[in-house]
């Protein structure tokens, strides 16, 4: 019933475990972490436990390169952009509230950018949102980058929770993602580039967001289905990913529950079968797939005719989000703000 295609959507086209640096799901323990600070101090060098590496910065970065719109948003609201050197890889217009901080930053690419062109803007750290921006067919190897001495970071939201990243498509995960490791990445990239406060304060921002989104809500029973993109054979999600924190955290149900896969490609029959109370859309500017904006989905939705008697096209039930809400990053705080005011707006949670 469920189909899976290898095609990584998401990283072709173009952040949640304990509130310290050293993530215990990437191999690192919170008592490293105390002796490293123990022994260095508050300067240089430190050294962050990165899935299954060590990322060490013998100095205070101030050429960053962010290879994805997921890392980006992150150093800039840490108000990094005066030591930013370029980023790449958008599926979105910036976070609100980023914009004229993401206006002095140089982008390189709207998608992958060459390895030469990284090097020429000179970075001194190098970070990324997906294992596949730092492996083989992506920028470049992470060792490719420490020959040069730059130090290469990924998103521990890629490597925690079980994730796969070699199953095919764009990963499986064998448990579920949650918000600590979008927390753990604040405070490493906070750490690593010396304004840990300014990580800690963002940290109590987002929980509290998250805490007044969901009081009170009750939205048991309610069935959701995210569509990121792609109409002949969509990429939907499944249980643990990014949905999966959003859809937990309003009490929800993922109708592709039954799938570790973290986007699928799952046939119109299939979706029909199952028949959501509620689409969320991916919301996207980019081009590299069909349907990528919400305009294009639901064109699509209301005329298909595998779709168009789906309730929750019938009805019209549907939320709108960013690529980014929809990928681990700090904005998926904003998609359980998101679903969590769409749900109660169509009178589906209590």
């Amino acid at each position: 019933m469920l189909r899976t295609v290898p095609l990584p959507v998401r990283r072709t086209a173009a952040l949640l475990l304990a509130p310290v640096l050293l993530l215990t799901a990437c191999g690192a323990s919170t008592a490293g972490r105390q002796d490293e600070d123990k022994a260095t101090g508050a300067g240089y060098p430190r050294t962050v436990g990165n899935c299954g590496h060590r990322v060490t910065l013998k100095s205070a970065p101030q050429r960053v390169v962010s290879l994805d719109q997921g890392t980006t948003e992150i150093l800039l609201s840490l108000g990094l952009a005066d030591r930013m050197a370029g980023t790449a890889t958008w599926t979105d217009p910036v976070m609100k509230g980023l914009q004229k901080a993401n206006a002095s930053v140089p982008r390189l690419a709207d998608n992958n950018p060459s390895f030469e062109k990284v090097l020429d803007a000179a970075p001194d750290f190098v970070t990324a949102s997906f294992v596949s921006t730092l492996g083989k067919g992506g920028v470049a190897t992470r060792e490719q980058f420490e020959k040069l001495g730059v130090p290469a970071y990924v998103s521990p939201s890629d490597c925690a929770a079980g994730k796969d990243n070699d199953s095919g498509g764009d990963g499986s995960r064998g448990e579920p993602l949650t918000l600590d490791a979008v927390y753990g990445e604040i405070r490493d990239l906070a750490h690593a580039t010396g304004v840990d406060a300014r990580g800690e304060k963002l940290v109590a921002r987002l929980k509290e967001r998250v805490r007044t989104a969901t009081d009170g809500l009750d939205a048991s029973g309610v069935s959701l289905m995210y569509w990121f993109a792609n109409s002949e054979s969509p990429y939907l999600a499944g249980c643990c990913g990014a949905p999966g924190a959003i859809t937990r955290a309003v009490g929800a149900e993922n109708v592709f529950s039954d799938t570790h896969d973290e986007w699928p490609q799952i046939n119109w029959e299939t979706v029909a079968d199952r028949d959501p109370d509620v689409i969320v859309l991916g919301d996207l500017t980019r081009k590299s797939q069909t349907a990528e904006s919400a305009e294009a989905k639901i064109r699509f939705l209301e005329t298909n005719a595998a779709t168009r008697n789906l309730t929750a096209v019938k009805k019209k039930r549907y939320v709108l989000l960013s690529g980014q809400a929809m990928n681990p990053s700090l904005r998926t705080v904003e998609g359980i703000e998101q679903v969590a005011a769409g749900l109660r707006e169509l009178g589906l949670a209590r």
